[in-house]
């Protein structure tokens, strides 16, 4: 889709998803994915036209229904002339290192509509919630033009903070009758969450959680732009609710658009981007730039010969060193 961009230059798989070409756009999630040698270069002319999607961040505890939720608020999004992408990241497999699809099952009855992409990610062990290649595929997904992208994460609970970095709204998904929610969520995961959502809310117990849950977010520090998290109840399976969730998003848009809210949000995204790519650089370089040397190291560290906060420093140092006289 074009938005007044200037074209593309070049035979990559940039220009390719730029003119509509969904297998090059498959591809470079794929390559993004597998961390192959000339993504970044993609990425890169990929970059200009990005920023237009809206990105909704989904979350919360494993169990919640929200593949489900996702599955009817794409459902809704076509039905309001919208087009979709969806990221949907899983647990790593401890055989094979992919992502265990699980319930992600129920989402390909989308995957005729053309205005729908889905893409599964694998965590790949990281922390947070997210996988390394959400982000990228995230711009992939908002280059290729879709109107809204939705991120749902993992599911492990309190430490899926990284969410409100990269989507705009993050909606944080419950359930009644998992023990006692509010003291498993209320270490971050409460602090994080634009909109707030009851699934199965027909279950017992669904009344005490949204008295816990509001009581909660009242206690809450108030946030700089005055908006005030909603609850709202949904039955997934029957699709009952989505049309009011998705009604509160818009809201909450409206609220970042209005204020400075959006522009922080997008700063602040653009900071923690930076220097997340800055560190795996310096990260990769140093580790390329020790070679066999950093076994050596490590031995001397684990026999004791050496203290690694010493050794650091003296790789650091080095590393600094050889930036400053490349570049004299």
């Amino acid at each position: 889709m074009d938005r007044g961009n200037p074209p593309v230059k070049g035979r990559g798989l940039a220009s390719r998803i730029l003119q509509g070409d969904i297998k090059a756009a498959s591809r470079l999630m794929r390559d993004i994915d597998d961390e192959v040698e000339g993504t970044v270069e993609e990425l890169k002319l990929l970059y200009p036209r990005t920023g237009n999607a809206y990105v909704i961040g989904i979350t919360g505890p494993p169990g919640v229904g929200k593949s489900t939720l996702v599955d009817r608020m794409i459902e809704l999004l076509r039905k309001e002339g919208k087009t979709v992408g969806v990221v949907a990241v899983d647990p790593t497999s401890p055989f094979s290192g992919g992502a265990i699809l699980g319930d992600r099952i129920r989402m390909q009855r989308h995957s005729t509509d053309d205005g729908v992409f889905i893409r599964s990610l694998a965590t790949r062990g990281q922390l947070g919630g997210l996988s390394r290649s959400t982000h990228d595929v995230v711009k992939v997904l908002d280059a290729m033009g879709k109107d809204v992208i939705i991120i749902e994460t993992v599911g492990v609970g309190q430490d899926e903070v990284e969410i409100a970095r990269a989507a705009d709204t993050s909606i944080v998904v419950l359930v009644p009758g998992l023990g006692d929610e509010i003291q498993a969520i209320k270490a971050g995961i409460l602090e994080i969450g634009d909109i707030f959502v009851i699934n199965k809310c027909e279950q017992e117990g669904a009344d005490r959680l949204e008295n816990e849950l509001r009581l909660m977010l009242e206690m809450g520090s108030k946030r700089p732009d005055g908006w005030v998290p909603p609850i709202y109840r949904t039955e997934a399976i029957k699709g009952e609710g989505i049309k009011e969730l998705l009604e509160g998003v818009w809201r909450h848009r409206e609220t970042l658009l209005e204020g400075e809210g959006h522009k922080r949000h997008l700063r602040e995204r653009a900071r923690a981007e930076l220097l997340e790519i800055i560190q795996a650089e310096v990260m990769r370089r140093l580790l390329e730039g020790l070679g066999e040397e950093l076994e050596r190291m490590v031995e001397e560290v684990a026999s004791r010969r050496k203290d690694p906060y010493t050794l650091a420093e003296e790789v650091l140092e080095r590393f600094l060193c050889q930036g400053t006289k490349s570049k004299g």
